[in-house]
């Protein structure tokens, strides 16, 4: 067996640039490849907690694919090689990637890394093929939970006020938490006896809820674990909501104010843009804040690519603006390879040349705003004279049901009055 090092370098160098979401082999020497059908994958954390996840492999145009499981959520992901008795997968977002020996049962046993720009974080991973199980049921439930729940996360100013959503058919529970900068995806999970669980893994979260049910209204003694982070305590009471609360920022601009007057480069070439270019004269133009990193604009590019062409002969444009954890260009073309592979976006994305973590990247890139950017994703509404008239920050995405129609509603209904003007 060659060593974990070495084996590293020659996965990373084989594999390359990802490819979209659902495991499938690209590369293989001598490898003794994956068990066809349900498996049952764990992420291990030091204080004995488990993100729990179940992926299905299959044949797909002749080659193994995998499925993750998310709720309702199917992720692929197509960067493997095998390499003697080893696998590396390499997830197509979030830059981050499995590296695992398969043993003579066909499990695998390994560790999962992430990488954050600044630091590597590692978790051990194992996963063996024929569970279905995700997280055990031992009771019938106390109570159904289902609905929105006011929820509580004291300490963690991100996310200190939270709505929980969740959808549970006996012991089967499925929902996500919405937070003022987006919501934390699909999870899965049961409810069982009195307590509560729910895991969620796409290559950027893993994340296990947990939480004690009091009564039909009350969730108490939560816990969020995380990756390798401490646990995060959180309580909940159930709550109705007709129309979203503030779980976004929206900032209006008044008309005629201020102009952005940034000059970047497309990431796809090596020509700049600019909103005084030709293309975007006279036209109602959306500039989408994003990064490769962020799951929640993982959510919102289909829906932009969607609206673009199904609007552009009405007069819009769109203009993406990448930030990465790394300010290199290289890396960050490298990085974002996976959402035009993915997505197929038709409207130019810029490198902004600076971190998302730079706190003055705001000042750097558009210095004429008058609000800065704290959270990812945001939308810039630019009207017909090229003028800012809107910041929309965060993204409650396709998990929180009828909060993403009504998302998508608002979105349509600003860009109605803007191509009305």
């Amino acid at each position: 067996m060659i060593t974990a090092r070495s084996f590293l370098r020659k996965a990373l160098w084989a594999i390359g640039l990802p490819g979209v979401l659902l495991f499938a082999v690209r590369c293989t020497e001598n490898g003794p490849g994956l068990q066809h059908g349900i498996w049952r994958a764990a992420l291990q954390r030091a204080d004995g907690q488990q993100v729990v996840f179940n992926f299905e492999v299959a044949d797909t145009a002749g080659r193994p694919v995998i499925a993750i499981f998310n709720a309702d959520e199917r992720m692929r992901v197509d960067s493997i090689l095998f390499r003697d008795d080893s696998v590396f997968i390499r997830m197509p977002f979030f830059d981050s990637y499995f590296a695992a020996k398969i043993n003579t049962d066909g499990s695998l046993q390994g560790t999962w890394t992430k990488n954050y720009g600044n630091r590597l974080e590692t978790m051990p991973f194992h996963a063996v093929p024929g569970d279905s199980t995700r997280l055990p049921a031992y009771a019938k439930p106390a109570q159904d939970i289902s609905g929105s729940w006011e929820v509580s996360f004291p300490g963690e100013e991100d996310i200190s006020k939270a709505i929980g959503l969740f959808q549970q058919n006996g012991n089967q529970l499925s929902g996500t938490f919405m937070t003022p900068s987006g919501d934390f995806r699909y999870l899965q999970g049961v409810v069982s006896g009195d307590t509560m669980k729910l895991s969620g893994f796409d290559g950027g979260h893993a994340l296990l809820f947990t939480a004690r049910i009091d009564s039909a209204n009350v969730l108490s003694d939560g816990r969020l674990y995380s990756i390798n982070s401490e646990a995060a305590p959180w309580s909940a009471q159930k709550k109705v909501f007709d129309s979203l609360p503030a779980a976004y920022a929206v900032s209006d601009i008044p008309p005629g104010t201020v102009k952005l007057k940034f000059r970047l480069q497309d990431m796809r070439s090596s020509r700049t843009v600019s909103l005084t270019d030709s293309a975007f004269l006279g036209k109602v133009t959306v500039i989408q804040i994003l990064g490769s990193w962020c799951p929640n604009c993982m959510d919102e590019t289909p829906f932009f690519t969607e609206y673009y062409r199904e609007n552009r002969q009405r007069g819009v444009e769109f203009i993406g603006i990448d930030f990465e954890r790394t300010p290199d260009l290289t890396a960050s073309k490298q990085a974002l390879q996976s959402f035009f592979n993915r997505f197929d976006i038709p409207y130019p994305v810029l490198f902004s040349g600076v971190a998302a973590s730079d706190t003055a990247l705001t000042r750097k890139v558009f210095p004429e705003l008058p609000v800065a950017i704290r959270i990812f994703p945001t939308t810039i509404f630019i009207d017909r004279q090229g003028y800012v008239r809107k910041l929309h920050s965060g993204l409650n995405g396709p998990a929180t049901g009828k909060y993403y129609e009504q998302f998508k509603a608002e979105f349509r209904a600003i860009m109605n009055g803007l191509l009305a003007e």
